[in-house]
């Protein structure tokens, strides 16, 4: 992840975003197996960084993601599962306010 909604301009190759179309809804499955579905969107012209929108903030919410936190998105090679990606939250480990690692969660239901 990069800043609050923003993706890293180089990860738009892994979205299925065409010429035309400056939008795509994609779903995504957590550790927990609850699907949620995201939006990635780039403006039309100039400054072509992508961005989540549709589903990301209630997803922030649920998951209490804060400054530190990393979120991965991974190609869903399972089959039948209705997605095309993993999402897993590696929540920042701090030690006397001192950020030490990170730690993958699962996620609450």
């Amino acid at each position: 992840m990069l800043g609050r909604d923003c993706l890293y301009p180089a990860s738009l190759k892994y979205f299925p975003l065409s010429g035309e179309h400056h939008a795509v809804d994609f779903k995504v499955k957590d550790e927990n197996g609850r699907v949620w579905t995201f939006r990635c969107y780039t403006r039309k012209k100039k400054h072509l960084k992508p961005v989540l929108t549709k589903g990301w903030r209630e997803f922030v919410c649920t998951q209490k993601l804060e400054i530190g936190d990393k979120v991965e998105f991974c190609r869903d090679g399972e089959e039948g599962s209705g997605t095309g990606y993993r999402i897993k939250v590696k929540k920042v480990v701090r030690v006397f306010g001192a950020a030490f690692g990170h730690v993958t969660i699962g996620l609450p239901d």
